[in-house]
């Protein structure tokens, strides 16, 4: 009800504005944050439309982020696409592709001459977004990278020291055996989107290359490459894993068996997005949650390095007229303020986009407070990216993931071991870049 309330007022508030200054200049966004993140959309774009007289951003949910991205390309083609759309990471090859439709917000910033200072972002979330000479194609918006979550009160249990995460895998393995023998609880750990987590987020964090030309970033001509023996070690590891009990599959996709089986205390490791923080600080009423960094083969030179983000950045899409492409400079100058990006990281779990934004939550003392709240952003920015570690830009990666998580399942089911399932990943995968390639 609440949510029915918040939007209702919104849309008010935007007709009310509306209608009082005729002269304003609506700019259509087009999102895909459902729920309590809808809500916290909804009311970024009030803030910015209170804040000033010029313009007035209209977001408009629509559905997920394929279906968002869908629907923005069929409304392009009729001509009437939005100003602004939300893209997720995976689908950034698929914007660069899309020549005519797009314009790159460094364009777009410097041809309304709108303040802008690229050098501001954090480079691990900018770094994504980036064409091979650095410059900015679209605005950070929502960003996450994986962490890990686990169950002080199972840990102490277990006979475990609670303020102490497994820093690396050997560990999460002891701890796993440790806790199931004690009868802590019944799993080890488990993890949602083992594609992001347990495959691109691993390499990078090991500092290993995901395919050809750094990773996509240097063409469409580039390959995949994540059947190398790290990679293949790790999968390994995980099927004799599940297979001891040691580790539960969450399922395809963003595994969303995964955080019930965490919140029911089942497993007492969890390793997911740093944006499920909400989440799992509202569901976990009866135990104290720890959070770590992800964990890593300590003998693999080069790891830690730093993960990879997850989320959306924003597009702008070309067609708008020069008072429009104005007011959307206007709404990213206002959205990656330090203001209004250390409340939307607070309020979210996101990570901030830039500095400016972290180093303001710190003033204020919310890592103090909140404890933990940090970790994804340590992570990300423990080194410099480098080519390995940087992003992925692939071209039909939504249909990759489903295969990496086909081939996870029949590795699972004892079909194929885990050379064969890499190999089989890389092999498909490939063949649908070509297509990809062939259509671009």
């Amino acid at each position: 009800m609440q949510i029915r309330i918040f939007a209702a007022a919104t849309a008010a508030s935007v007709l009310a504005l509306s209608t009082h200054a005729s002269a304003q200049t609506t700019i259509e966004w087009w999102h895909a944050m459902g729920g309590e993140l809808g809500v916290a959309t909804e009311a970024v774009a009030t803030a910015f439309n209170e804040s000033q007289s010029d313009y007035v951003v209209v977001p408009t949910y629509r559905g997920t982020y394929t279906e968002t991205l869908t629907g923005a390309i069929a409304a392009f083609r009729a001509g009437e696409q939005p100003n602004i759309v939300q893209v997720f990471e995976v689908g950034t090859g698929t914007m660069m592709a899309a020549e005519g439709a797009i314009v790159p917000v460094y364009e777009l910033m410097e041809r309304t001459g709108a303040p802008f200072d690229p050098s501001a972002f954090l480079p691990a979330v900018v770094g994504y977004y980036t064409d091979p000479e650095g410059n900015m194609l679209s605005m950070p918006f929502n960003s996450s990278t994986p962490i890990l979550y686990y169950n002080k009160n199972v840990f102490e249990a277990a006979g475990l020291d609670p303020e102490q995460p497994p820093r690396t895998w050997s560990e999460v393995e002891s701890f796993s055996r440790q806790i199931m023998e004690s009868g802590a609880a019944e799993c080890g750990f488990t993890t949602g989107w083992v594609s992001w987590v347990q495959l691109e987020n691993f390499s990078a964090w090991h500092n290993q290359p995901i395919g050809t030309l750094q990773n996509g970033f240097g063409g469409l001509e580039t390959e995949m490459t994540v059947n190398g023996p790290v990679q293949v070690r790790h999968w390994e590891n995980l099927a004799r894993w599940e297979d001891e009990g040691l580790f539960r599959y969450g399922g395809p996709g963003g595994g969303n068996d995964a955080p019930p089986a965490f919140y029911a205390q089942e497993c007492a490791i969890y390793m997911n997005s740093s944006a499920s923080r909400a989440g799992v600080i509202a569901n976990t009423p009866d135990f104290e949650v720890g959070y770590g960094m992800l964990p890593y083969y300590e003998d693999v030179d080069g790891a830690p390095q730093n993960s990879i983000i997850g989320g959306a950045t924003l597009w702008v899409l070309s067609g708008g007229t020069p008072e429009e492409e104005a007011g959307v400079a206007a709404f990213f100058n206002f959205i990656s303020s330090p203001e209004v990006q250390a409340r939307w990281h607070q309020e979210t779990g996101y990570l901030p986009i830039t500095q400016a934004a972290y180093d303001l939550s710190t003033e204020q003392g919310y890592y103090e407070a909140n404890p933990g709240a940090d970790v994804s952003i340590l992570q990300m920015t423990m080194n410099e990216p480098t080519d390995n570690s940087r992003g992925l830009r692939f071209g039909n990666y939504v249909q990759i993931r489903t295969v990496i998580d086909e081939e996870f399942q029949r590795l699972l089911a004892g079909d194929v071991d885990a050379q064969g399932a890499l190999d089989a990943v890389v092999e498909r995968g490939n063949a649908l870049i070509r297509d990809f390639e062939a259509a671009n």
